[in-house]
Formats: structure tokens, sequence, C-alpha cells
């Protein structure tokens, strides 16, 4: 008969990749809802970069205090570009976890119906 080591051959492939189809849904919707939050944290982050950055100027502006503030307006726009990177990479990450998440979908229902129709 024909030689089939245990856990090959088309049902235990389909097996494993509706497990793994299984394993990864959650998995990817969780990494989408962290990194949702990150960016919203990052968001507020930004804002109060740039109302430090404001109240940094305004009393640089404001001669009566001896002191050069313009070191520290450029550190905190430096750490505000970063986070605008951070930003940025985060966005890109989302936007590929969506696509994943939409192809495991769509191999989900095209799995389901490939069973239902009673065939591999």
């Amino acid at each position: 008969g024909p030689k089939m080591a245990a856990g090959s051959g088309p049902g235990a492939r389909e097996l494993f990749a509706e497990g793994l189809l299984q394993f990864l849904r959650p998995a990817v919707r969780q990494l989408d809802r962290h990194v949702h939050s990150v960016r919203e944290s990052q968001v507020e982050l930004r804002e109060h970069i740039d109302n430090l950055a404001t109240e940094l100027c305004r009393i640089n502006e404001d001669q009566k205090v001896a002191l050069d503030l313009d070191p520290y307006v450029k550190k905190l726009l430096n750490a505000r570009r970063r986070v605008v990177l951070v930003n940025n990479i985060l966005q890109n990450a989302q936007e590929r976890l969506r696509r994943l998440n939409h192809s495991v979908a769509k191999e989900t229902v095209r799995r389901r119906a490939m069973l239902e129709a009673g065939g591999y």
C-alpha cells in the first residue's frame, strides 16, 4: 500500500494548517490592539512634548529669566522627532498586521468552504 508516515498526508497537513490559523487569529488581533494602544500613548506623549516646548519658548522670550533655554527646546524637538518616527514605524506595523489578519480570515473562509464541500 502507499507508504504514509504518521503526521503527514493531506489530512494531517489540513489539521496543522487549521490549528495554525486558530492560533494566528487571536494573536494577530491582540498584537493589533497593543500597537493601537502604544500609538495612542505616543500621540499623548507628542502633545506633552509640544506643550512643554511651547512653554519653554514662552519663558525663553520673557527676558526676565537669565537662562538660555534653547538647548532644552532643541532636546525636546529631538525627542518629538523620535516619537513621530516611532509612530510611523508602528503605523506600518499596524497596516501589515491588518493585512495579515485579512489574509488569515480569507484563508479560514476558504478552508471552511472546502471542508463543507467534502473535499480537500
